[in-house]
C-alpha cells in the first residue's frame, strides 16, 4: 500500500476520507456548497465550525493536513501545531492523549473519530491504521467509497453510521 504522507493527519482524522479533500479532488461544486451550508449551520440548524460565516465553496479545498494547501480551519489546527512543537508525527505518540485540544475539538464526529482512531493507530501502526480507515468508509450495501461523517450513501441511499 502506498501512503500519501500529506494525508497522515496527526490527530487521527485520515485525510484520504475527508469530505473537504474529496470535494476538492473531484471539483464537485454541489458537494462544496453542501459543506459550506453544513459548516455555517444551515444544515441541522447548528454551525459546527467557528468563523465559518464567510466560508464559500471556493474555500472548500485541501490537499491533506501535511500538504502546502490546507482548508482554512486546518491551517489553524491546535492539534497539528502541538504535535509539531513536540516533535511527534501524531497524537498516537503522546502520553497526554486525550488532551484539551481533543476535548475541545469543534466537531462532534471528528472528536468521536479521533478518540477511536488514535488508540488504534497507537496499537497497530500507521500503515494498518490507514488501510483500515480506507476500508471503513465503503458502503456495505453497494461498495461505493464514501467520506468520513456521511449519513447516507450517495450511490444506493442506504443509511450509514461508519464513524
Amino acid at each position: 500500500m502506498e501512503i500519501n504522507p500529506d494525508f497522515v493527519a496527526p490527530c487521527g482524522l485520515y485525510c484520504g476520507v475527508c469530505a473537504i479533500y474529496i470535494a476538492d479532488r473531484d471539483n464537485n461544486h454541489k458537494f462544496k456548497e453542501r459543506l459550506v451550508n453544513l459548516y455555517q449551520g444551515n444544515i441541522h440548524g447548528k454551525g459546527t465550525l467557528p468563523n465559518s460565516e464567510e466560508l464559500s465553496p471556493e474555500d472548500i479545498k485541501c490537499r491533506g493536513c501535511l500538504s502546502g494547501e490546507l482548508f482554512m480551519h486546518c491551517q489553524q489546527c491546535e492539534i497539528r501545531n502541538c504535535t509539531k512543537d513536540k516533535g511527534y508525527t501524531g497524537c498516537h505518540q503522546c502520553d497526554e492523549f486525550p488532551c484539551r485540544y481533543i476535548e475541545n475539538f469543534p466537531m462532534a464526529i471528528g472528536k468521536k473519530v479521533i478518540l477511536r482512531a488514535i488508540p488504534y493507530w497507537r496499537k497497530f501502526g500507521t500503515e494498518k491504521w490507514i488501510e483500515d480507515e480506507e476500508a471503513r468508509y465503503i458502503c456495505p450495501e453497494c461498495g461505493h467509497k464514501v467520506f468520513r461523517g456521511v449519513v447516507k450513501c450517495n450511490q444506493c441511499n442506504v443509511t450509514l453510521d461508519l464513524d
